[in-house]
């Protein structure tokens, strides 16, 4: 009898060990009336992961990348981490020669530590002012 307890025991918290927990989400908002309004959150955490959505910037392209990499930083700091933690980006611009003419903004943000990266041109982003969206993903360290 003693011998099945233990078995019973022993399966029983196997079980539980293996059992997969749920998944959370939290979402970040850095202006909460428009994105909800919009309908996204400003960053998404998904386990060691950080999903930030996409961040606009407008007028001339290098005054854009200024713009949108300082609030991508934000963005980062608020969640606890650098561009340093930044696995992968998405750049999407209406003038992908000006953005790349650009990279050394860009690059002054992420230091040594690059990430793999898309870069598109595209006609038009939600604002027919903005010339330049950036979206991230960044990893929690272990």
């Amino acid at each position: 009898m003693k011998t099945q307890l233990v078995l019973g025991l022993s399966l029983g918290l196997a079980a539980c060990a293996t059992t997969p927990q749920p998944h959370q989400r939290t979402c970040y908002h850095r202006s909460e009336g428009v994105e909800t309004d919009i309908g996204y959150c400003q960053a998404i955490r998904s386990g060691n992961r950080l999903y930030i959505s996409g961040t606009v910037g407008d007028g001339e392209m290098r005054t854009a990348i200024e713009w949108v990499y300082q609030q991508l930083k934000k963005t980062l700091l608020d969640n606890g981490l650098t561009f340093s933690d930044v696995v992968k980006e998405n750049v999407f611009t209406t003038d992908l020669e000006g953005f790349k003419a650009g990279n050394d903004i860009r690059k002054g943000f992420y230091g040594s530590t690059l990430p793999a990266g898309t870069w598109v041109q595209v006609q038009r982003l939600f604002l027919p002012s903005y010339v330049l969206e950036v979206e991230l993903i960044a990893e929690y360290p272990n």
